[in-house]
């Protein structure tokens, strides 16, 4: 089960992060976002991870272009961009920078084969994404992406593994369910969360 955690803002959550044993740590850069992070702060957390885990960029509404410089500035291992950027905008990122990630909600009626724009993995979310709101994942049974593919959206510690249960992703993904406020991370609760989804199967 590969574990990604998402949205931290600061060393101490990267490093309890790895510790806990994640795959994957995120960091957001969305003005608006109680997650975002300018450039010169995203650069100081990541490289709390070194090259333990793989690091990811997220962006929504940012130019597929820009976002794919600054992925490259940054040093991150992939870029994911978050919402309705098109096949288009994957292909003219993909000239950039080279390991993309497509997340979007089942609301967007998305295409739910896993390469459709041209991504390396999909990560399915709730519709209102980073409001920690859950959504029914029964409505996966039977209609699954094939290939790589990430839950999320109103994950945590107390249900994850009941989520892994019914959808069966390839991996998971969690930002508001491991924080006490709006972008402030529960060192405790990503202990668990990360617990729980390697106790799920």
């Amino acid at each position: 089960m590969y574990v990604k955690v998402c949205g931290l803002s600061t060393v101490e959550s990267v490093r309890t992060a790895i510790d806990a044993g994640v795959d994957a740590i995120g960091v957001v850069h969305a003005p608006g976002s109680p997650r975002h992070l300018e450039p010169d702060r995203a650069r100081e957390v990541l490289a709390a991870a070194g090259c333990s885990v793989d690091t990811v960029l997220v962006v929504a509404k940012m130019p597929a272009d820009d976002a794919a410089r600054l992925a490259l500035d940054l040093g991150v291992s992939a870029l994911q961009l978050h919402g309705r950027y098109t096949a288009s905008d994957f292909q003219s990122a993909g000239h950039v920078f080279p390991r993309i990630w497509r997340a979007t909600s089942l609301a967007q009626d998305p295409d739910l084969h896993v390469g459709a724009h041209g991504e390396e993995l999909l990560l399915l979310d709730a519709p209102n994404a980073g409001s920690g709101e859950r959504w029914d994942v029964s409505r996966l049974v039977g209609n699954r992406p094939d290939g790589k593919w990430l839950l999320a959206g109103g994950l945590n510690p107390d249900n994850v593994a009941d989520a892994i249960t019914v959808a069966q992703p390839w991996g998971v993904d969690v930002s508001s369910g491991v924080e006490s406020a709006p972008g402030i991370k529960d060192l405790d609760k990503i202990r668990s969360f990360v617990a729980s989804a390697r106790a799920a199967r």
